[in-house]
């Protein structure tokens, strides 16, 4: 008589199987025997393990959205949507409803074409044939069109399984891969109890409304197109988009009255800074700036990227580029030292305050999401045309980076580096001065190219509001059609962002 075989080992196993099985039951509430069988075998052996799961295939991303895997549920619910589509266009669906209605309107020409014959048949008019002509090409166009109906009417069975397909496709593969992403969440799941698990009657309801109020709404526009105006425009009133205009241009008008100083003290100070510079670099004589140019070129990048940089001013030079040259780097001169001057200690102030920068920050997505020919309607509003308001847009399109990077850097300072420092007895301003910004400054100085780099990417929009210099160029070329023009100029702006870029990144690449 056999003996059955129990010890310690065969006791850990079965509390393992247990714990594991209550794990599952817990995490899937439901069906609990046949998910903790599938997991088993999922995690069994390394790769794919073909299962499949009917209820993750019939109710498709209703079951996915039920389980919060949302980011598998919208895909599929695109895909069954584009096949149920296909389906109700195929079997019951107006395919020919655009055709319909070109009949419709060709119709109504050839029925004015018509009116227009019998009176010129009663005037004895001499375009008699004329009309007849046109109203023979309108008889003949519908004839195709109607000719086209009636092959739409006849593809409408390959549409339909078109659609079958795409959809038996989708829950095929709906069906093999819910084990797999659920075990996979499973595995998340114990790590990190906040992930969603389970199924509860209000996901389950938010899932299946969310599929059937997409599914239902698509079918119904894209198989009978017109039968619901809801679908096909946004409910709205014209009052309430006049309405809006009207308050935004009282309020701009109510900022201008009320902070006129503001704006002219903010253009006094660009203009102050904008002169100096092109004092620098227009007025002074070529062959000055052009040594100092290669110089620092030379100090900062090494004696090749020197001999680049003479060959690009000398190819600005020969080619009459050069007034406008120093002029652009005039205006991106001032746009970017004002850019850095604000930026870097903003950044800093940001670094060791989150509070701030949480304030900070949406406003800098603001300026960068937001396109350019749309500020730049306020800051004509509040500045005019000319060089200042140009600078201003240059400013708001290409001053965050430096803020974003200076944060960067100075965060990504080693708090043990810091300790220390602070353990030696080093005040605020000395762990600034001897660790913080050392340690910071490759991000930072990669945020002031960035800000120089994009600054100069605005030199053609600047250009539109009257900003001179090779912008200008380029723009004119873009009126007259002049390629050669616009590709010289524009290999000139390029020329002054790798000299640039050279400069200010130069030492820091070559190391």
């Amino acid at each position: 008589m056999k003996k059955s075989i129990s010890g310690p080992g065969t006791t850990d196993k079965a509390e393992v199987f247990e714990s594991r099985r209550d794990l599952v039951t817990e995490f899937v509430t439901t069906n609990p025997d046949y998910f903790c069988d599938q997991f088993d075998r999922i995690g069994s052996k390394a790769g794919f393990i073909w299962t499949f799961n009917v209820f993750g295939a019939l109710l498709g991303p209703v079951w996915f959205g039920m389980r919060g895997l949302w980011n598998w549920a919208m895909p599929f619910a695109i895909l069954e949507t584009l096949g149920l589509i296909q389906i109700f266009r195929g079997l019951w669906g107006n395919l020919a409803a655009e055709a319909q209605a070109r009949i419709e309107s060709v119709q109504g020409t050839l029925d004015f074409r018509r009116q227009q014959l019998e009176t010129a048949i009663e005037n004895n008019a001499d375009n008699i044939e004329v009309f007849e002509r046109a109203i023979q090409s309108l008889e003949v166009g519908i004839g195709e069109i109607r000719q086209e109906i009636v092959e739409i009417e006849t593809g409408a069975v390959y549409v339909a399984g078109t659609g079958f397909c795409l959809l038996l496709i989708t829950k095929i593969i709906e069906g093999l891969i819910a084990n797999q992403v659920l075990e996979r969440r499973f595995s998340d799941w114990l790590s990190d109890r906040t992930i969603l698990s389970g199924v509860t009657p209000v996901r389950m309801g938010a899932s299946a409304l969310f599929f059937l109020v997409v599914v239902a709404a698509c079918v119904v526009h894209y198989s009978f197109p017109g039968l619901v105006a809801l679908l096909a425009e946004f409910p709205t009133d014209p009052e309430i988009r006049t309405s809006a205009i009207s308050g935004v241009k009282e309020f701009f008008a109510f900022i201008i009255l009320k902070g006129e100083w503001f704006f002219d003290f903010i253009t006094l100070g660009i203009r102050s800074i904008l002169d100096a510079l092109e004092v620098v670099f227009v007025d002074t004589p070529w062959i000055v700036i052009a040594s100092f140019i290669v110089l620092l070129t030379w100090l900062s990048a090494g004696p090749r990227a020197a001999i680049w940089s003479a060959a690009f001013l000398a190819y600005m030079g020969i080619l009459g580029f050069w007034e406008k040259a120093m002029t652009t780097l005039a205006l991106l001169g001032t746009a970017a030292l004002i850019s850095i001057a604000l930026g870097i200690p903003l950044g800093m102030l940001c670094a060791r305050r989150p509070r701030l920068y949480s304030v900070i920050r949406p406003i800098m997505d603001f300026m960068q999401t937001m396109p350019a020919f749309v500020f730049m309607i306020p800051v004509i509003a509040f500045f005019g045309t000319g060089k200042p308001a140009a600078i201003v847009t240059t400013m708001i399109f290409g001053g965050t980076p430096v803020v974003r990077l200076t944060v960067l850097g100075l965060r990504g300072v080693p708090e043990s580096i810091r300790e220390a420092a602070i353990s030696y007895g080093a005040s605020k301003w000395y762990l600034l001065r001897k660790v913080d910004l050392p340690l910071a400054a490759p991000s930072i100085l990669a945020g002031v190219n960035q800000t120089i780099m994009l600054s100069l990417a605005m030199v053609v929009v600047a250009s539109l509001i009257g900003a001179k210099g090779l912008g200008e160029d380029v723009l004119e070329a873009l009126q007259y059609a002049s390629v050669g023009q616009g590709i010289l100029a524009g290999f000139s702006i390029l020329f002054c962002a790798m000299i640039l870029d050279r400069i200010v990144q130069g030492k820091r690449k070559g190391q």
